[in-house]
């Protein structure tokens, strides 16, 4: 669906760039109706050349001119960029933050204003080649056709999902953090693989793929993972060996203790 709506963006980098990307390359928006504001001018210089969207380095601009804005910023300059902008936000306008940690009350707080329709996201890294998962909270201001914006411009990026705010800390440790781990593990499947003699470039691939495959299996069987892993395990076989050694030095406990301490620190960024 086409979104009739101008989009700004305060901020144009990775993930903001990415999420352009995504609008345009599933024709959710047209190139002019979006605006985008930096400091570095070379990034911006790139993204009209490439992308022939409007850019500036002044961010009322963006405001001025957009119905939709998305804080791309990091959580360290939100507070100055909130200062910055508070006066001119309109309570037609829908107000997007992708920085982590930053609660919709902390934004509500410093823009006083209590009818600003307000939306928190936490897009993960995967985003950058369109295959992010995104976690959408927002205010009770916004419209249910408002609410149908917000999800097709994630969904742009891959899948998105709306949650309770309380919930952002857990997403944080499912799905923010998340990709790292599993780099962490095809890493050390492609160790394994040059321990048993691969070349080290060919282990990757043949992890990465698989990983991806493993994943794919999951969404579109709708299976439990715990089934198709008994798939996978032939009596006797190969990989009950490997599942054996997984479980008795902790696999799961470890996995589970790693979010938790990924929760815990969320927590502390957020209060």
């Amino acid at each position: 669906m086409e979104i009739n709506k101008k989009i700004g963006f305060i901020g144009s980098g990775n993930m903001a760039q990415a999420i352009i990307k995504g609008l345009l390359s599933k024709n959710i928006i047209k190139p002019e109706n979006i605006i985008a504001s930096d400091p570095d001018e070379k990034k911006l210089q790139k993204l009209c050349e490439e992308k022939r969207i409007k850019t500036t380095k002044n961010n009322l601009e963006v405001i001025e001119n957009a119905e939709i804005i998305i804080l791309a910023i990091k959580p360290n300059v939100f507070k100055q960029v909130l200062q910055e902008i508070k006066g001119l936000i309109r309570e037609d306008q829908i107000l997007v933050s992708i920085a982590a940690g930053i609660s919709i009350d902390f934004i509500k707080n410093h823009i006083k204003n209590e009818k600003i329709k307000i939306v928190r996201v936490m897009p993960n890294m995967p985003a950058l080649v369109g295959e992010g998962m995104s976690a959408i909270c927002c205010n009770q201001n916004l419209s249910e056709e408002e609410l149908i914006y917000i999800k097709d411009i994630f969904d742009s990026i891959g899948k998105s999902e709306f949650i309770d705010e309380k919930y952002m800390d857990s997403v944080t440790a499912i799905s923010g953090s998340s990709p790292a781990y599993v780099y962490l593990f095809i890493e050390a499947l492609a160790d394994g693989g040059v321990l048993l003699g691969l070349p080290r470039d060919i282990a990757y691939r043949l992890a990465s793929q698989a990983v991806l495959g493993a994943a794919k299996m999951v969404l579109e069987t709708n299976m439990h993972p715990g089934v198709l892993k008994d798939f996978v395990c032939s009596p006797g076989g190969t990989t009950i060996e490997a599942i054996k050694v997984f479980e008795k030095n902790g696999f799961r406990g470890i996995v589970m203790d790693a979010m938790v301490a990924c929760y815990e620190k969320a927590k502390k960024l957020s209060n």
